[in-house]
């Protein structure tokens, strides 16, 4: 866990980079340079550095908290992803490039794509950094969304190979969308119970109706469930096993529809004005689940692990590959 000084402080960063007004700014097509230059100035790009190579040497379990306000402060740009990609260089001793980094599969959809200048890709057998342009970029065009997809008809402009394996690069990209995931859902959560708690209907909040209230606990146990799962993934280490990474994205991802219905229903029609907040963390929330993998896909390859792995039960498969 981080000390409470290093996350508050990251809280205040995030705040001043990055509040509601500017990230409206962004999502209509603004650039993002005052959000990253905050950012990148703060340092914290490289908490998941090694300190011989002029970082932090945060664990990825240490900086799980920070990673999970990212997604609870609805920050605009892959941070997360170039912190990881800023460590996975560094280890083999490949300088950084600067600006936003992505972690990317080929012919995926990446929220923030359009904001990064460069990416670490799978293609085929080997993890390449390369510089994202035009020529490659495929934005999806949806409402308030800069995501896109990287599409290269042959071989891209590899600047250098790393020695990791794609399948090392997925369970990364997965496990951190796993922790930003588990942060909207525990903002959804707070936004959620307050507004219950502060709408009036027949003489009295909402929230003390009993129905509302059985909602609500659902809504807490889902956000619960993909917080801790996300702790677990982190809590593999740097990089993370692919099986910890997918159980994390699974469970995350798998999160998604209950929180975002029950807070929609709770709030009712405000939730999908745009001028309300909601709808900023619930359309954020569905990128993440279908990037880096939907629930599906983690839980195919888990189920194809467990039975390819002799495991006499699925206790003893979650034994033998978890982290803790």
């Amino acid at each position: 866990m981080v000390e409470n000084d290093l996350l508050t402080n990251f809280i205040k960063m995030l705040e001043c980079a990055a509040p509601l007004e500017v990230i409206r700014k962004i999502e209509n097509d603004d650039d993002i340079d005052y959000s990253w230059n905050i950012f990148d100035s703060s340092g914290f790009l490289d908490i998941l550095v090694a300190e011989k190579a002029g970082g932090a040497g945060l664990s990825l379990a240490a900086a799980a908290p920070l990673i999970e306000e990212l997604g609870a402060q609805l920050f605009p740009a892959p941070a997360a992803q170039t912190m990881m990609a800023r460590a996975l260089l560094t280890r083999e001793g490949i300088e950084p490039p600067s600006g936003p980094i992505l972690l990317a599969g080929y012919n995926a959809v990446i929220p923030f794509a359009e904001l990064a200048g460069h990416a670490l890709v799978a293609w085929q057998d080997k993890v390449n950094l390369i510089k994202i342009n035009t020529t490659i970029l495929r934005p999806m065009g949806l409402y308030g969304s800069r995501s896109a997809k990287l599409e290269f008809a042959s071989a891209p402009e590899v600047l250098v190979s790393l020695l990791i394996t794609p399948e090392t690069l997925r369970a990364s990209a997965a496990v951190l969308r796993a922790a930003e995931i588990a942060g909207m859902a525990g903002a959804v959560l707070r936004m959620t119970v307050a507004y219950a708690n502060e709408r009036i209907q027949f003489g009295k909040p909402i929230g003390k109706q009993q129905a509302i209230q059985q909602q609500l606990a659902i809504l807490a146990e889902q956000a619960l469930l993909a917080r801790m799962a996300a702790r677990l993934g982190c809590a593999a280490g740097l990089p993370p096993t692919t099986e910890a990474a997918a159980a994390a994205k699974l469970v995350a991802s798998a999160s998604v529809p209950l929180v975002t219905n029950i807070a929609h229903a709770v709030h009712g029609a405000i939730g999908i004005s745009e001028e309300y907040n909601l709808q900023l963390f619930t359309r954020r929330l569905y990128e993440a689940r279908l990037a880096d993998g939907a629930d599906g896909y983690w839980a195919t390859l888990l189920g194809a692990r467990h039975l390819a792995g002799g495991a006499a039960t699925s206790l003893d498969f979650v034994r033998a590959t978890s982290p803790v």
